[in-house]
Formats: structure tokens, C-alpha cells, sequence
């Protein structure tokens, strides 16, 4: 029997809620009355509820994010009608800024920002019979340096099998009008040697898999570097993903980062848009000059694995500037560049530009646009089903070699977008393409629409598809295939088999 569950619906088993442990960690003397319980998208709304009630709760707390919205709103129906006097509590991005888009409105309270105080004290006068009168209760920032740290509450699972999300500061020195971080101005680092401390705890424990949740790692060089020379001085394997900022990299930072070995380091750099006009209309300062040679000293002198965005939709920005963008990175670049649709999310003041621009965006999560005065819908349906092929043909490594067939001519924006139009037509859909149709997909486009060789293209795909030992070829690659790989890999020979595709060539 536990009187308060700490519950949300991850995106991905892979996912280990932080903000439940953030909570948690907080509770003080409620600790041992509380019970996290974690689940995933894949699980079925009514068999969440029935697992949640079988320690009979008198508080149910629920992190509420962007992809998790729709299936809240669903439990906390199912829950206020199956047991309605257990208190519902909701937090997170989704409810800490308004308008609401989704109706939480059978929800008991909910909680607007950092709630690991707002919610200790809020369980305290519920479960002492006392409750506030307010439904909403804003949550200032918090002291992070008075707060009780989480990663003591990542279990023996979590550090062998999931992500472990950990937090080095708090907040954005940037104004990006698409990002709700643009909202906490004030950068708030932990105390460093704290900090390093439960890094080591974990290490100890036996994590490998670090993801850091800052939004700007590389804002303060000192911390940045004592954490760096914290897994530097580790031996692999082991993999660390860190948010930078791509035109802040001082020398320190360099040196450190060429020190990496291959597989280790992850490193996701913002870009959004390479156009001084729509960088200045979101009010995202970028030295454009410095991005491009951060970009070729992280590609040419370091082994980090680079995960670089673009968005889609920009208020002002063109389908040809987006593509012009595209075609850069891919020079600079033999990293992931994920594609993002623009999300019009509440509490940003991405808004301010729906007049002027004529941003239309869909009224359910995500909120992705669906059209705007430089980009009709039938066009961002396109880019929609474009983003989602380029993830699978381009940022899964799994066509390094095959891909640039498709743009001989250089124009890699161009090359795909007709690739994509023409795929979706042969499968009218983005989903559940194995990766053997796939292979037959990219060889029929090439030779019957592009007029490459046949034995070009088949001896290409093999280079890649037998990368990875273990592999067969699809009945159509292996008619015309004339060259087979040398060298193979395993599945199993590296801590991040997609990175280690992009490392093939």
C-alpha cells in the first residue's frame, strides 16, 4: 500500500523518467510512502490505471509531456471514474503553461514548473486533510543547491538497460522563441563537486549510458571541462550525450573533446537554421562563421558522434533556404541531422508570428505546423513524410555508402525531397518499413528512376547492409551484385550500434 504513486507514460522503456526521481528525491518524510511506477506509450491506458490502483493511492502524481498528453487525459478519465476519490496531481511542460490545448480539467490539481518543493508540500496538506484552495499552483524556480539530489533512485535495471538523464544546471542563457527554455533565462549550475560526486556514485553502480538533460553544456567552459576530465579519465566503454552550443567552443573545450575515444561521445548541436533572417526573427543569436568552423574541427579532430538539427517551418524561412541549409550540413557533417517540424508549444512566444507569417499549426500534440505563407500544407505533408525517410534511409548509417547516389549532382535537399515523394507513392507510409524492403525500395529508385547501374547500386547496398556481420542480402541486391565487403562488425561490438554504422565508411 503506498499513499502517493509517481507515475507518467514514457515515450520509450529506454526512457528513465528523471522528474519522477527529482520528486521523489524531495518528498522528505513521504518517501516511504511513495511508489514510483513508470510506463510506455506501447501500454494500454486502462491496464496503467489498474496497476496505479492496486496500491489503493490517495495521491496519484503524473508527468505530463508533449508526447504523453492524449494519454493522460485518457487515465485520468479512467481513474476519476473508477476510484474518484483518489486525488489527481499533474505536472510537467504540459500544464506549466497556458492556454491548455488538452482538457486535463478532471484532474484535481496541477502544478506550473519545478513542483519537487510545490508537490512535497502539496502531498503534506492533502494527506493531512488540509488541501489548498487553488487548483493551479505555481511553482517558482527553485534553489537547485537546496534541493536532494535523484540518482541514488536509478535502480540496478536502470543503470544496466535504460538511459540514466542526469543534470549539471538548469535553465538557458537564450531567447529561442520555438523552445520553452527560452522561458528560464537564468543558467543555475549544481555545485560542481557535488555533482561529480553522484556522477561517480553512479559510476560505481555500474552506469555507462549518460545522457545529460542541459540545454546549453558548453555555456560555462570551467564546469563543462571538470566534467569532461570526470569521463575522460574512465575507461570504455562507456557513451555521453551532451546538448552544446555550436559557436561556443573555447580551446579548453577542444582540447578535451579531441581526446575522446571513438563510440564515447555524443554530441547534439542546435543549429535550426544557418539563415541570419530567420535566426533574427526567432531572436536566435548565432555566429554563423564560427558554427561552420566548430562544425569542421568536431568532424576532422574528434571522434564525437554528431547529432545536428534543422527545423522545418520557421517563421519567414523558404522550403529552397531550408534546402540550401540541408546541403551545407551534409558537407560539414557525417552526422545525424534530424529534421524537425516547428511545434507551436504553449507559453513560447513562437506565436507572435501567426499573423504576419500565417503560421497555422495543428490544435493536438505536438502542435507541429501544418502550413504558413512560404509553405503550403501539401508542402509541409511532404517535408512531414521527407523527415521521417531521412531518419530512416540517412541518419540510421544504414545507407552511408548508397545514399549519395541519390544526389550525384551535389543537391542533397533536392535529391531526397524527389526520393521521398516518390517513395511514399510506392508505400503510402513512413512507418514499419523493414530495412530489407527498404533495400529494395532505394535499388528500383536508382536504376529505374535515377539510371545508375544496376551493379553499382547492388554492390553499394552490400557494402552496407553486410557492415553489420549477420546480415543477408535482399533477393534483388544479391541478382546483381558483383563486390562484397571485406570487413564486417557484429551487432554487439559497440555501446552505439547506429553510430558505429556512421563510422563504416
Amino acid at each position: 500500500m503506498s499513499a502517493i504513486i509517481l507515475t507518467t507514460i514514457n515515450a520509450r522503456y529506454i526512457h528513465a523518467n528523471l522528474g519522477l526521481r527529482w520528486l521523489y528525491a524531495n518528498l522528505k518524510t513521504l518517501q516511504s510512502e511513495t511508489l514510483i511506477q513508470e510506463y510506455c506509450l506501447t501500454d494500454h491506458t486502462a491496464d496503467i490505471a489498474e496497476q496505479i490502483l492496486q496500491s489503493a493511492p490517495k495521491v496519484v502524481g503524473i508527468g505530463v509531456y508533449i508526447w504523453n498528453a492524449m494519454e493522460v487525459r485518457q487515465l485520468v478519465r479512467i481513474l476519476k471514474r473508477v476510484a474518484p476519490d483518489t486525488i489527481i496531481v499533474l505536472g510537467g511542460p504540459e500544464v506549466s503553461h497556458q492556454p491548455f490545448r488538452v482538457d486535463f480539467s478532471e484532474a484535481d490539481y496541477l502544478i506550473q514548473g519545478e513542483g519537487e518543493q510545490s508537490f512535497s508540500e502539496l502531498c503534506e496538506m492533502l494527506l493531512s486533510g488540509s488541501p489548498p484552495l487553488q487548483r493551479i499552483i505555481p511553482a517558482k524556480p527553485v534553489n537547485v543547491n537546496t534541493l536532494a539530489l535523484p540518482y541514488q533512485f536509478y535502480t540496478a535495471e536502470d543503470l544496466a538497460h535504460r538511459l540514466i538523464y542526469v543534470e549539471a544546471s538548469r535553465g538557458c542563457p537564450f531567447r529561442c522563441e520555438f523552445c520553452l527554455s527560452s522561458i528560464d533565462h537564468q543558467v543555475r549550475p549544481f555545485e560542481i563537486d557535488r555533482f561529480l560526486t553522484a556522477l561517480h556514485q553512479l559510476w560505481e553502480r555500474g552506469a555507462r549510458t549518460f545522457k545529460f538533460v542541459d540545454r546549453t553544456f558548453n555555456a560555462n567552459p570551467v564546469t563543462a571541462g571538470q566534467i569532461l576530465d570526470f569521463f575522460l579519465e574512465k575507461e570504455p566503454p562507456y557513451h555521453a550525450h551532451f546538448e552544446v552550443i555550436p559557436d561556443h567552443f573555447p580551446e579548453t573545450i577542444k582540447e578535451r573533446l579531441t581526446r575522446f575515444p571513438a563510440g564515447t561521445l555524443q554530441l547534439e548541436v542546435g543549429i535550426q537554421t544557418l539563415h541570419p533572417e530567420t535566426a533574427a526573427n526567432i531572436s536566435r543569436r548565432l555566429d554563423f562563421q564560427r558554427i561552420r568552423e566548430n562544425l569542421s574541427f568536431l568532424e576532422q579532430q574528434t571522434t564525437a558522434h554528431l547529432h545536428v538539427d534543422l527545423i522545418v517551418g520557421l517563421p519567414g524561412e523558404s522550403l529552397e533556404q531550408f534546402g540550401r541549409d540541408l546541403n551545407v550540413l551534409t558537407n560539414l557533417t557525417a552526422g545525424e541531422i534530424q529534421i524537425g517540424i516547428l511545434k507551436k508549444l504553449s507559453g513560447t512566444a513562437i506565436n507572435r508570428h501567426d499573423q504576419v507569417h500565417g503560421m497555422v499549426y495543428s490544435p493536438d500534440p505536438p502542435y507541429e505546423i501544418l502550413a504558413n505563407n512560404r509553405i503550403s500544407f501539401n508542402q509541409m505533408q511532404t517535408m512531414k513524410r521527407l523527415a521521417r525517410f531521412w531518419d530512416l534511409v540517412y541518419n540510421s548509417g544504414n545507407f552511408r555508402r548508397t545514399a549519395p547516389l541519390l544526389w550525384e549532382d551535389g543537391d542533397v535537399f533536392h535529391g531526397f525531397y524527389d526520393f521521398s515523394i516518390w517513395l511514399f507513392h510506392q508505400t503510402r507510409a513512413t512507418w514499419q518499413i523493414g530495412l530489407p524492403r527498404l533495400c529494395e525500395l532505394v535499388f528500383g529508385y536508382l536504376v529505374e528512376i535515377k539510371g545508375v547501374e544496376a551493379e553499382v547500386v547492388a554492390n553499394s547496398l552490400a557494402a552496407d547492409i553486410l557492415t553489420i556481420r549477420g546480415r543477408s542480402l535482399p533477393k534483388t541486391v544479391l541478382t546483381h551484385v558483383t563486390e562484397l565487403p571485406a570487413v564486417q562488425r557484429t551487432l554487439g561490438d559497440s555501446l552505439t550500434k547506429r553510430q558505429t554504422r556512421h563510422l563504416s565508411v
